[in-house]
C-alpha cells in the first residue's frame, strides 16, 4: 500500500486525486492533507481518509476545521510551516503536490530534501527553481512524476525511447475562449468571459494564464528542465480538440503522441500507479465519434505571454521566477477588476525588465526573486498607464 500525502487537497486535481484513492482502498491510503479556505470541504475529506495531519492555509480556518471535527481529529496545523510538514508527514512514499501558484515551491522542495517521491501538479516549482530542483532530485535519489497533461504526455511517450533521439518536444494548446477572436477587442475581456475555458475546468488563476496562454508558456519552462531540452526544441501548436495532449519528434522524423479525453483522472492516476496503471480511470476514446483532429499555429502578437516565457529561459537564471511572480499578481489583479486582460502581459514583461538579471544558488534566493518581482509588479499596477507599459517587439518562440 503506498502512503500519499497531498498538497492542495480541496482544489480540482486534490478532489479527483482523492476520488481515485476512494477507488482503490487496498493501493492507497491519505496520510496527511493540506487544504486552502474551504474547511467544510476539508472537514468531510479528514472524515473519510483519516489522515493523521491535516493543514489550513490560515489560523482561522484551522480552528475552523477543528470546530467542524467531532470526536478524534488528526494534529491540526495551519500556514507555510503546516503545509511543509504534511509534506514531510513520516512515512510517506509519495507527495502529490496540486497547490497553485510558487507557495508550492517550498513543501515540494522540503519532501524531496526527505527522500520522499513527488508527484508533481504544481508547474511553479520547476518554473521558479527548475535546475534547483533536478539537482535535488538527483542527489537525494527520488522520482518526479508530471502531472500536467502535457508533460504527463511526453512523460509517456518517452517511455522506452533515447534521450538522444528526441529532436522536438511538442506541447498542444486548447487556445483557450479567445482562440480566434480580433485581439483589437482584447482590451474589453471581462474575467467572466476569461473564466470560460472551452475544454478544461480548472482554477481561477489556471483558467486565465490557459486564456493568456502564459500557462503554456510556464508549460515550456517546466518541460525545459523537466526533460532536459533546450528552448529552440520545444514547440506549440493549437490543438482545440484536446485530444492529443502533447508529441515527441525523433530525428527520424518519427512523431510519437498521447491521446485521450480531456479528463485530468488520466495523467493523475498514472502519476499515483507508475509503471502500472489503473482500469477505468476516465471515459474511452472513441476516435469514429471524434471524425478528425484539428491544428493551428499560435498568434504570437494576440498571445505575447507564451513569447515572454522563451525569453525568459534565455535571459538570467532568475527571469523565469520574476516571470511567475509577475505574472501571480497580474492575474490576480485582473481577476480583481483593477487591470485589463491586455495589461497582464505588459506588467510581466515589463517587471523582467527591470528585475531580472541575478543567479539562483538556493531556494532562499528564489523566493527573493519571486518577492522582488511581486513588488514591482504591484507597484506597476498601481501605476498603470496604458501608454507607459509597451511591449515592443513581442517576442517570437520556436
Amino acid at each position: 500500500m503506498k502512503s500519499i500525502a497531498l498538497l492542495g487537497s480541496t482544489g480540482s486535481i486534490g478532489v479527483n486525486v482523492l476520488n481515485i484513492v476512494r477507488k482503490h482502498p487496498k493501493l492507497y491510503r491519505i496520510v496527511g492533507l493540506a487544504a486552502g479556505s474551504n474547511a467544510k470541504l476539508a472537514a468531510e475529506q479528514v472524515r473519510e481518509f483519516a489522515p493523521v495531519v491535516v493543514s489550513m492555509a490560515t489560523r482561522e480556518k484551522a480552528d475552523e476545521l477543528g470546530e467542524l471535527l467531532a470526536g478524534d481529529k488528526p494534529r491540526i496545523l495551519f500556514g507555510e510551516s503546516g503545509i511543509r510538514e504534511v509534506a514531510t508527514t513520516r512515512g510517506t512514499d509519495l507527495l502529490f503536490s496540486a497547490v497553485v501558484g510558487a507557495a508550492g515551491l517550498p513543501p515540494t522542495w522540503a519532501a524531496l530534501d526527505s527522500g520522499i517521491d513527488v508527484a508533481l501538479a504544481n508547474k511553479e516549482t520547476l518554473v521558479t527553481a527548475g535546475p534547483l530542483i533536478l539537482d535535488l532530485v538527483r542527489r537525494r535519489k527520488v522520482s518526479l512524476f508530471p502531472v500536467d497533461s502535457e508533460h504527463s504526455a511526453v512523460f509517456q511517450s518517452l517511455v522506452g525511447h533515447n534521450k538522444g533521439d528526441i529532436e522536438k518536444i511538442i506541447l498542444t494548446a486548447s487556445g483557450g475562449p479567445f482562440r480566434g477572436r480580433d485581439p483589437k477587442t482584447f482590451d474589453d475581456i471581462t474575467p467572466d468571459e476569461a473564466m470560460a475555458h472551452p475544454t478544461w475546468n480548472m482554477g481561477a488563476k489556471i483558467t486565465i494564464d490557459s486564456a493568456t496562454l502564459m500557462n503554456k508558456g510556464l508549460e515550456v519552462i517546466e518541460a525545459r528542465w523537466l526533460f532536459d531540452t533546450p528552448p529552440g526544441r520545444i514547440g506549440v501548436v493549437i490543438h482545440p480538440d484536446s485530444i492529443i495532449h502533447s508529441m515527441v519528434e525523433f530525428r527520424d522524423g518519427q512523431i510519437i503522441a498521447q491521446l485521450g479525453m480531456p479528463d485530468m483522472r488520466g495523467p493523475i492516476a498514472y502519476a499515483l500507479s507508475y509503471p502500472e496503471r489503473l482500469p477505468d480511470v476516465m471515459p474511452k476514446l472513441d476516435l469514429t465519434a471524434i471524425g478528425r483532429l484539428n491544428f493551428h499555429e499560435v498568434d504570437g502578437r494576440a498571445f505575447p505571454c507564451l513569447g515572454l516565457a522563451y525569453k525568459a529561459l534565455e535571459m538570467s537564471p532568475d527571469a523565469p521566477a520574476v516571470l511567475n511572480g509577475a505574472n501571480e499578481a497580474a492575474v490576480a489583479a485582473f481577476l480583481g477588476k483593477k487591470i485589463r486582460f491586455t495589461d497582464i502581459p505588459k506588467i510581466v514583461g515589463k517587471t523582467m525588465e527591470t528585475e531580472s538579471g541575478y543567479s539562483l544558488s538556493n531556494l532562499i534566493e528564489v523566493m527573493e526573486a519571486d518577492a522582488r518581482a511581486r513588488k514591482t509588479a504591484g507597484r506597476l499596477i498601481r501605476e498603470l498607464k496604458p501608454e507607459r507599459l509597451k511591449i515592443e517587439n513581442a517576442p517570437n518562440y520556436p
